[in-house]
């Protein structure tokens, strides 16, 4: 009854675009099976649970598409491991969903797969909004409450911003944390898999069954001590910059300690390593994920087969011929500026987020996920401007490799859309993340469900 619900609130939310494969047989199929075990006693943490998996990350017999066409028939034999995670702890998978185009992207304004009468996903409180990026549809499930969980993936904020703004909680872990293996990539030195869900402690469940250890339970927030760095409360609208004042004086008042904290050159030591590290890896990651898949084909049929222009422009100008954006409109050679990256900046930027946690004594660093809530969806709504726009606050922890949640903070008063928190914290730090993020939502509560008019 419960994988049933959840297929049919997945057709009735098909104006979203949430889904690039509906597998209604092989989940019910499961659901059945799981009954069957049940009566016999068998019991599994996620035993019988409906969830989404995005379409870049293996699942066996399904197709894997990671959003592109070239890729539509590709149908892998095996599960990723974080999928084969789930799936023996009795996750019923009901589908792949859709993303922003080859994860390049932050709007989820792909035209290339769609069940609704637009294209791009659409956003789960306003159907002619932006869900986010690059893992729209998993965002877009949750938060329209089709299913409770899922999973995305994330190299600079394509966890967190769908979760943003769709009201879903999610972990970005600790670079490293779990296993890659059958993703298609951007940037192993950034792509993490990471789990999104209605809950903080749903997403802590998640988290346990894929890399174990102990149940999480909620952190006392009077033992917290978390920082807010001015330079991440940059470009916030009105709705924004309400929610995020009224839920750190929230937390003051639940005893958390906060303290304003500097981190100098954040801004130019991220810009040394955001770019350069997804643009360089970009190439000979894609190369040996589509060899190793058995994918059949190359990266020079993937780009011919793009159909979103502004990953096109990305694939053709920059990744294909290995070059970087340079001044005055010019394009320049990306090897020098990854190796820098890899050398020099990227340690410089982990530096100074150890020493500000360290010397602040802070368990995180807090800020607005986005700058923004959702935008209109619409072929603008993935210029390079609201790409850097969104990825703000998101993208310097990512290229440091440290972990942060999105929590689920308010809906905008002027906007009744949602708006969320960020919670990032030092290395290995995803376990105390997660406590202190159990604690936070029962302060701030659930966000009430879209309107169906919406």
């Amino acid at each position: 009854a419960l994988t049933s619900a959840a297929i049919a609130r997945a057709k009735a939310n098909a104006k979203l675009n949430a889904f690039v494969t509906l597998d209604e047989a092989s989940a019910m199929k499961a659901a059945v099976a799981f009954d069957a075990s049940r009566r016999k006693g068998g019991c599994k943490p996620l035993g019988g649970v409906p969830m989404v998996i995005k379409d870049n990350i293996e699942v066996a017999g399904l197709p894997s598409s990671a959003g592109t066409p070239a890729l539509k028939e590709f149908v892998p034999r095996k599960d990723a491991p974080v999928a084969a995670k789930l799936r023996a702890a009795g996750a019923i998978i009901i589908g792949k969903t859709n993303m922003h185009e080859l994860a390049f992207g932050i709007s989820g304004y792909n035209g290339a797969f769609k069940s609704g009468p637009e294209p791009g996903v659409r956003n789960a409180y306003d159907a002619t909004k932006i869900a986010g990026g690059s893992s729209s549809g998993t965002g877009a499930a949750i938060g329209a409450r089709i299913v409770t969980a899922g999973l995305g993936t994330d190299t600079g904020g394509s966890v967190r911003v769908p979760c943003a703004l769709n009201g879903c909680a999610s972990l970005r872990p600790t670079v490293g944390r779990y296993p890659q293996a059958g993703i298609a990539p951007i940037s192993h030195t950034r792509d993490t898999a990471g789990p999104m869900a209605a809950t903080m402690a749903d997403v802590a469940i998640l988290d346990r069954v894929i890399a174990g250890g102990a149940a999480v339970t909620p952190a006392n927030l009077k033992d917290v001590r978390l920082g807010v760095a001015k330079s991440m409360l940059a470009n916030l609208d009105g709705d924004t910059d309400a929610a995020f004042r009224a839920g750190i004086d929230r937390l003051k008042s639940a005893g958390v300690t906060i303290v304003d904290v500097e981190m100098p050159n954040l801004g130019e030591l991220n810009g040394k390593v955001g770019f350069p590290l997804a643009i360089y890896e970009a190439y000979d990651d894609m190369v040996a994920y589509l060899r190793r898949s058995g994918t059949g084909i190359g990266i020079g049929e993937l780009a011919k087969g793009i159909a979103s222009p502004d990953v096109k422009g990305t694939y053709d100008g920059l990744v294909i011929p290995r070059k970087l954006p340079g001044p005055n409109n010019t394009v320049v050679d990306a090897k020098p500026a990854y190796d820098d990256a890899m050398k020099a900046a990227r340690p410089a930027l982990q530096v100074l987020y150890r020493e500000t946690f360290a010397k602040n004594k802070l368990d995180a660093i807090a800020f607005p996920t986005t700058p923004k809530v959702a935008i209109a969806a619409n072929p603008d709504s993935s210029s390079l401007a609201n790409f850097l726009l969104f990825i703000q606050n998101t993208d310097p922890g990512s290229n440091a490799g440290v972990p942060g949640i999105q929590i689920p903070l308010a809906l905008g008063a002027a906007s009744r859309l949602p708006v969320g928190i960020e919670l990032d914290g030092p290395a290995g730090s995803d376990r105390r993340l997660l406590a202190i993020g159990m604690a936070a939502e029962k302060l701030f509560g659930r966000l009430p469900p879209p309107s169906p008019s919406r």
